[in-house]
């Protein structure tokens, strides 16, 4: 398996977060793939939240996250939405994975965003999924998207969410 999460312990490290960014950016973002942002209340459970604690949660097209959600949690979990079709969208709860080969395409996708929402960029997307725990064969997330996930670059390409061979986001329809 080339790419696995595993959160580590939340506020360990100095990941961006939805607080340190525009929220309207990231739903503007969200939106334009036809999906929700929902914001959830300091403190509370966030729903839909595979993780728990701080880790942005799913329940059909819409995505849950806290101010102090990782931005990277957020563009995980919303990608795990675009690569959906719309009517499968609707059964989504906490768990969206189909398999493997999707996973490591999500993990390229959520970089992809991070080039999509000002102030952020691929860059700080791969050093913050490495903060957070994200493990790769390669021993990184931009090892990983630069030389490792051919496959998760072909099944985006498939799909029309990316351009390949330029290693770009195809923007929304």
């Amino acid at each position: 398996m080339s790419a696995a999460a595993g959160a580590a312990t939340p506020g360990a490290t100095a990941v961006l977060r939805l607080r340190d960014i525009a929220w309207d950016d990231a739903a503007a973002l969200l939106e334009r793939y036809g999906l929700r942002l929902q914001r959830v209340a300091d403190g509370e459970p966030i729903p839909g939240s595979y993780w728990g604690d701080c880790e942005a949660g799913l329940i059909g097209a819409t995505v849950y996250a806290r101010a102090d959600t990782p931005v990277h949690s957020l563009l995980h979990e919303a990608a795990h939405l675009i690569v959906l079709p719309p009517q499968r969208r609707a059964a989504v709860h906490t768990d969206a994975t189909d398999s493997v080969e999707e996973e490591d395409a999500v993990c390229v996708l959520q970089a992809l965003l991070g080039d999509a929402l000002p102030g952020v960029g691929r860059a700080r997307v791969l050093a913050d999924m490495d903060a957070w725990g994200y493990t790769f064969r390669l021993g990184s997330a931009r090892a990983y998207f630069e030389r490792d996930a051919g496959a998760a670059w072909r099944w985006l390409h498939d799909r029309g969410l990316a351009d390949a061979e330029a290693r770009a986001l195809v923007p929304p329809p």
